[in-house]
């Protein structure tokens, strides 16, 4: 077999592509007799003709311009392999898993995740909207790459990242009487029909434990683990709530109410990965633009008095 380097191919390659050698030492950043002599040893190491001189130009052969289509695919395999790896390098390839809880896959994380994908057209995503304990039962299970789910979260299989905090909002019927009010405390509540969450979620916890503390009775004749019953059964006037602010953005067109809460009370979440998986660059990147897409909707929210 020929003794041949990849200097001397693409010496060969930078002179069918600019025609002279002068401008394929240009190409090559190196000196027109270095290109010279690279084309010579090549032609010598295959006992080839590959160029005629005509004058003051080569002229490709058509041993030339047979070995030159077989050089342009390989060149073509190499700048392939090198658009992928920068895309890779850049977290602009592959497939990003995300898991989030309802409150958050139902509008807020779909938004995001069209901006996220805009900047990186290679990029695949798998979006699944899971309840809390079914998030981290993923993210420990390597079923997907970041979660993001209801906080304190306690579990040895996930790392755990604190996203901003938003506070809890009352959502009642339109023309309800509480509605006429532009601020709601828990001694409005008093007597209330109240859509609760689940007794296994943090929310429901805290809105009880609020409520015990100043001694208000409400009527709570639904519990629910998702957040978008809450806001569908109130929308259809049966009763009230409190609920997290990204629910209540996405339902509010259906004609509820959304006032301030106080005392504040505060919706945690965070964002979950396993300790034993590398974590994707894409996901530490979702992650970031997760935090700075919270701190914009909270600034949002103050600006109505809701934060």
């Amino acid at each position: 077999m020929p003794r041949i380097n990849t200097r001397q191919i693409e010496a060969f390659r930078a002179l069918m592509l600019a025609g002279t050698t002068t401008a394929a030492a240009e190409l090559m950043r190196v000196t027109q007799p270095a290109v010279s002599r690279l084309l010579r040893d090549l032609q010598h190491a295959l006992d080839l003709q590959l160029f005629d001189r005509r004058g003051t130009r080569l002229v490709p052969t058509s041993e030339a311009i047979a070995l030159y289509d077989e050089v342009q695919r390989s060149f073509v395999g190499l700048d392939r392999i090198a658009a992928v790896a920068q895309a890779l390098g850049s977290s602009r390839i592959g497939t990003l898993r995300v898991a989030g809880l309802p409150a958050l896959a139902n509008g807020f994380l779909p938004r995001l995740a069209a901006r996220f994908l805009n900047e990186r057209p290679g990029l695949n995503l798998e979006l699944h909207g899971l309840v809390s304990h079914l998030v981290l039962d993923w993210v420990a299970a390597g079923q997907c790459d970041v979660g993001f789910a209801a906080a304190p979260i306690e579990h040895a299989g996930v790392v755990t990242d604190k996203m901003p905090t938003v506070r809890l909002v009352a959502i009642v019927p339109a023309g309800h009487r509480l509605a006429r009010k532009r601020l709601l405390r828990p001694k409005d509540f008093e007597g209330e029909r109240f859509v609760a969450m689940a007794r296994t979620t943090p929310t429901r916890f805290q809105v009880d434990g609020v409520f015990d503390a100043h001694g208000v009775q409400r009527e709570i004749f639904i519990e629910t683990s998702l957040s978008e019953i809450v806001c569908a059964t109130v929308a259809a006037g049966a009763g009230v709530a409190l609920v997290e602010p990204f629910s209540a953005h996405e339902h509010a067109v259906r004609g509820f109410a959304v006032r301030p809460f106080e005392p504040a009370l505060q919706f945690e979440f965070a964002a979950l990965w396993s300790p034993h998986r590398p974590v994707p660059r894409a996901a530490r990147e979702f992650i970031e633009a997760f935090r700075a897409e919270v701190s914009a909707f909270k600034q949002r929210l103050d600006a109505r008095g809701l934060a």
